[in-house]
């Protein structure tokens, strides 16, 4: 069984076509699919989607790019649902500087309360990062002990150094789609330095399609191309990849059955 520990069924580019989704995913062995929720909307169609599909499990949370939207409204919404069954996680948080017009401040408040919220609630983090690394693990280092439950840096694509960071915060990292990419150059390297203990899969779709179908629209179904690519990196099995990152994600995703 091979698990997505990242998509986004939520995204209108899946959302009207969820069954055939999920059907496909499994004629692949993909059988358990982590929706991540992004804002309060997301978050709830997450939450029913899971409530509707025994594959799928749900992250609620507020990205760092909804971060204007987070009000005590979003964090009830949290507090009152964290206790589902299938809710596995506060994700996907974080911060990130991509794009003109951010508020550093407002996203690292935001950040370090569902930090707060998922420590309290007793839930991993989904960790969303994109050009900030150094703000996040400055937080995540200075929050240490908000950190008690584990968590995921997804779609991981930085240095060795900066996951060796990762790895001493006690923090699993995802690969994804991006591997496959012929410009991801240093993804080997990173990829050898990662304990097999260490890391999980993740589509991000509909986003971040792998290679042959780079372009298109992303599914839970190409999971098995990323274990294989990294299954030929390391030069194993992919059936070994398939069950070490199962028993990852279960590890860190208690409520995952």
């Amino acid at each position: 069984m091979f698990i997505d520990t990242h998509a986004h069924l939520n995204d209108e580019k899946l959302i009207y076509s969820v069954d055939d989704v999920i059907s496909r995913a499994k004629e692949f062995g993909v059988e358990r699919i982590i929706n991540s929720g992004y804002d309060l909307h997301s978050s709830q169609i997450g939450i029913e989607l899971a409530d509707k599909y025994k594959e799928v499990y749900a992250c609620i949370g507020v990205h760092p790019e909804n971060c204007i939207y987070y009000d005590n409204a979003m964090e009830n919404f949290i507090m009152k649902n964290a206790k589902r069954d299938k809710v596995v996680a506060i994700g996907e948080i974080g911060l990130d500087y991509h794009y003109e017009g951010f508020d550093k401040n407002l996203q690292k408040k935001v950040f370090i309360n569902q930090l707060k919220l998922a420590y309290e609630l007793n839930l991993p983090v989904v960790l969303h990062c994109r050009d900030a690394i150094g703000d996040m693990l400055e937080i995540l280092n200075s929050n240490k002990q908000l950190l008690k439950n584990g968590g995921l840096m997804h779609c991981f694509n930085g240095s060795v150094e900066i996951l060796n960071q990762v790895l001493k915060l006690g923090l699993y990292v995802s690969y994804g789609g991006a591997i496959t990419f012929k410009n991801s150059k240093n993804a080997p390297q990173i990829i050898a330095n990662t304990p097999l203990n260490c890391f999980t899969l993740e589509t991000d779709c509909p986003y971040l399609c792998p290679e042959p179908f780079r372009g298109k629209i992303n599914e839970p179904k190409n999971v098995p191309i990323i274990a294989q690519k990294i299954a030929d990196i390391l030069n194993k099995n992919v059936d070994e990849i398939e069950e070490k990152t199962t028993n990852n994600a279960k590890n860190l995703f208690k409520k995952l059955k």
